[in-house]
């Protein structure tokens, strides 16, 4: 395994690159304070620990994030391993840098230890994530440089490091859209789990891959050709790979035929406007025939996660199959860098987009689960709350509900109102009768059935119910409808003799 060493030269010369007046004197000084404190510190692979944080410092600014988080990057591993600590830090670059540093340090201390600890680790993150979520992109970098040299880690901490990746930083790292990240991870951690199914899978894709090249490179060429004389003008058109760890799971779920997977090598055109990108795709409607069922519109309905972009799968010549991916350039930033690119956008001086709602929905589970118990009851829901995939169904007027994968006919009710919730005795769905306890399924149109009289949900739905929001509006009114229950059958102290006595006066 060959490392990747950066020296500072080169983190310096990539932020006089990727920045507008970047503040070079500030990196220096914390470049300078991280090399005084690591002075006599070897990693494990054999190399100066200063490689570490210049590497998490370069990763950080190859993705433009502001010089204070790169600052932080270089700072982010002293104050629980050397012997500055936090006021040092606090009076050499400010109170943000420091906060930074002080987040990084606590989210060091996950280790995935079962499901007690994971719970645990998944609150912190949070926790993080609420407060400052540049501390997880920091804790990010972190991970992904100690991944690219985990071979020189024992076999056990390798498994451990590998599997807490995936059980928790990759799917955070997909939630907040950020494609590149996760699937850096994944791949990284897959070479270690599985280490004979990353061979199979790497294998698999070096001779598709190969047998493609030639045919994808003449289709790009080709939809540049017919794209222009259309009138239409592509910042780029490229080729994406799909990721070994992706494509294992694909895999599975087709029975290892690999015939079945469209999307091993897609197109990916990226255009000036939203109007481009569906002129686009009839443009490349007409030049090669669609497949049948294998055209989403991520634009009209994007996933929760903020993606965003138009995915058809075409016949091209000998029968061969290709998908295309077709976005604007402010889709495939936040494709790639998710809530990210809100930083990215900032320190190259473009207008950075509307944050994602996802981060506003965090903090609003961050505050309902306040402590650990609600944290344990509540973690199944959250994790289909917050990391399944997402489907989109519609009412009859043609609204569109976000749910999570396996949601049901119920779960959509409390979605549109809780009333509609509250009063729900029935469903069609496509127009057709179905159980409350159906799960739906993405394009499905949903008409709830309800009963003005009905006094509340029925407590059984919890058993089927998959969304947070039901589960507490049900809770909410089974504990109501118990109370006013209650009180109808036990009278307050009193009550009685007042009636006797209003009795005895009329």
């Amino acid at each position: 395994m060959i490392d990747i060493i950066h020296t500072y030269g080169d983190l310096e010369r990539l932020i006089k690159k990727n920045y507008v007046t970047p503040d070079l004197t500030l990196v220096r000084r914390a470049y300078e304070m991280a090399e005084r404190a690591h002075k006599d510190e070897i990693r494990y692979t054999g190399h100066p620990y200063i490689t570490h944080p210049l590497a998490v410092a370069f990763k950080l600014a190859e993705m433009c994030f502001n010089l204070n988080m790169i600052v932080a990057g270089l700072l982010h591993d002293t104050v629980e391993d050397t012997e500055i600590t936090l006021e040092d830090i606090k009076r050499e670059f400010g109170t943000d840098v420091a906060d930074m540093v002080d987040g990084v340090t606590k989210l060091k201390k996950i280790k995935y230890q079962g499901v007690e600890r994971y719970v645990e680790n998944m609150r912190r993150m949070f926790m993080a994530m609420a407060s400052d979520v540049r501390v997880v992109f920091i804790k990010f970098a972190d991970r992904l440089h100690n991944l690219q040299t985990l071979y020189a880690r024992p076999g056990h901490k390798q498994e451990r490091i590998a599997r807490e990746t995936l059980e928790i930083y990759a799917p955070i790292a997909n939630r907040l859209g950020m494609g590149e990240m996760k699937g850096e991870m994944e791949d990284l951690s897959f070479k270690y789990l599985q280490p004979k199914e990353y061979d199979w899978v790497q294998q698999i894709m070096d001779t598709k891959v190969r047998e493609k090249g030639v045919q994808i490179t003449r289709i790009m060429d080709t939809a540049d050709g017919v794209l222009r004389a259309a009138g239409i003008t592509p910042i780029q058109i490229h080729g994406r790979v799909k990721r070994l760890f992706s494509l294992f799971h694909k895999l599975q779920r087709y029975g290892n035929d690999i015939n079945k997977i469209h999307d091993l090598v897609a197109v990916r055109i990226v255009l000036s406007d939203v109007e481009d990108c569906y002129a686009a795709l009839g443009v490349i409607h007409q030049k090669w025939h669609p497949v049948p069922n294998r055209i989403k519109d991520y634009i009209a309905q994007p996933k929760p996660n903020g993606y965003q972009s138009l995915h058809t799968t075409v016949f091209c010549e000998g029968g061969e199959t290709a998908e295309f991916q077709i976005r604007t350039e402010e889709m495939h930033e936040l494709a790639e860098y998710g809530v990210s690119a809100h930083w990215r956008y900032k320190e190259t001086g473009r207008t950075p987009p509307k944050s994602l709602r996802w981060m506003e929905e965090l903090v609003t589970i961050q505050k309902e689960l306040a402590n650990k118990k609600d944290f344990m009851e509540q973690m199944e829901v959250l994790k289909i709350d917050v990391f399944r995939d997402r489907i989109f169904v519609f009412t009859p007027q043609g609204d569109v509900i976000d749910l999570p994968e396996g949601a049901t006919p119920v779960d959509f009710a409390f979605m549109v109102h809780s009333d509609v919730g509250n009063k729900c005795v029935a469903a069609r769905v496509n127009e057709q009768m179905v159980n409350l306890d159906s799960p739906l399924k993405s394009n499905d149109v949903v008409e709830i059935i309800i009963d003005k009289n009905r006094r509340g949900p029925n407590p059984d739905w919890l058993k089927f119910v998959k969304t947070h929001h039901a589960r507490e509006h049900i809770r909410e009114a089974t504990r109501h409808g118990m109370k006013s229950w209650l009180n109808f059958m036990i009278p307050k102290p009193g009550s009685n003799k007042k009636k006797k006595e209003r009795g005895r006066s009329s």
